[in-house]
């Protein structure tokens, strides 16, 4: 009888590091049943939420990322740094891990440091293209860092590299709901054509802005809209549809699966879960990157579907005037909505968080 394996998967911040980590765990514990699973977050964080909520065991860490925007509030940092890997020495002290899995998100930095530090063998998953600051000081140690896309041998040793694709959450990958399910789900009408709206899981300003500016626009065209404003715009948007029987708003979808089976056409920032998401689900897309992202990797991500004629891009600066209209335009062009989801299914990847946990298994059992 082999060993049980004890894996710590670490990170988390926002939604595109926890859902892919979510999916690895399960995948890890499809192929080994008896292996012992816990994350690591940062209290605060969205996964001290979401994670529980998926089933798994979570510890919070007191970790704050560095703060570009206000210098003052950095003063703690060394002092919370010291006190998050005093927490971490504690949580491999009790649970012994075999194996940790960083994910991105601060709180994966003293996780794998500590773990590499000790000689247990440390793996990196990096969704987008352009690698995290944390992620390319461990990836010196790790064991193989799996990513997404081709090119990473710039942040990487290229020998550890194994592109993998993202992990797109089994609830949506296996989804088998259907239109008019999802349709009812939001008590809307299966005859109009409807659009998703989706600005990560802590919301997007533009988009926002430009929907209550041009809200009226999507009953002209007997449009209905399903608008996931992201926690700090909710009040606002539900202000915005008051009355309006074709809008359906809140701060956060949980059941996207139904969100997907409903959407005709889709608003979305670039993101690289949304768009793994998106190309597993297939769906014509209008993308608004997220202009501050590191190295603007969002426009990277984008511009690089907008080549392959797999989805249309607005910036961020110019979504108040061009995104209403330009979905609208979408929705009336059957042609040209046929076009994009075509092209946007050919790059889908469904089984990444299954080769993931192959190679993660496979490794730490030699």
């Amino acid at each position: 009888m082999e060993a049980t394996q004890r894996i710590i998967i670490a990170g988390g911040g926002t939604g595109g590091h926890i859902f892919p980590a979510i999916a690895i765990a399960n995948a890890i514990l499809k192929q080994q049943p008896q292996t012992e699973i816990l994350f690591v977050g940062a209290k605060g964080k969205m996964e001290m939420e979401k994670i529980p909520q998926a089933g798994f065991k979570i510890e919070g860490l007191d970790i704050a990322g560095f703060n570009r925007s206000s210098l003052i509030k950095n003063i703690g940092l060394p002092f919370k740094l010291v006190k998050s890997f005093l927490q971490v020495r504690r949580i491999f002290k009790t649970f012994r891990p075999t194996a940790v899995i960083g994910v991105g998100g601060y709180s994966s930095y003293p996780v794998l440091r500590l773990a590499q530090a000790k000689g247990i063998a440390s793996f990196i998953h990096e969704s987008n293209s352009f690698a995290g600051k944390a992620n390319i000081m461990l990836g010196k140690k790790a064991v193989k860092v799996f990513v997404a896309s081709d090119g990473m041998e710039k942040f990487f040793p290229a020998n550890k590299i194994l592109v993998t694709g993202n992990p797109v959450r089994a609830s949506i990958s296996k989804s088998t709901v259907s239109r008019e399910e999802g349709i009812q789900f939001f008590g809307l009408d299966p005859a109009k054509k409807t659009v998703l709206s989706v600005g990560g899981s802590l919301g997007a300003k533009s988009i926002n802005e430009a929907l209550i500016k041009d809200i009226d626009q999507f009953d002209e065209h007997d449009l209905q809209l399903i608008w996931q404003t992201g926690k700090p715009y909710a009040a606002k948007g539900k202000e915005a549809a008051v009355g309006k029987t074709n809008v359906w708003v809140n701060g956060f979808i949980n059941q996207m699966e139904n969100a997907y089976a409903a959407a005709d056409l889709v608003i979305s920032r670039s993101g690289a879960m949304a768009i793994a998401e998106l190309c597993v689900m297939k769906k014509a897309t209008v993308f608004v990157p997220f202009p501050f992202a590191a190295e603007d990797h969002q426009t990277v991500n984008a511009q690089n579907l907008v080549t392959k004629n797999a989805g249309l891009m607005i910036k961020d600066s110019e979504a108040l005037s061009k995104l209403v209209p330009s979905i609208i335009a979408l929705a009336k062009d059957e042609n040209r909505q046929n076009e994009l989801k075509s092209n946007i299914s050919k790059l889908a990847i469904t089984n990444a968080d299954e080769i993931i946990a192959t190679e993660i298994l496979k490794s730490i059992e030699k």
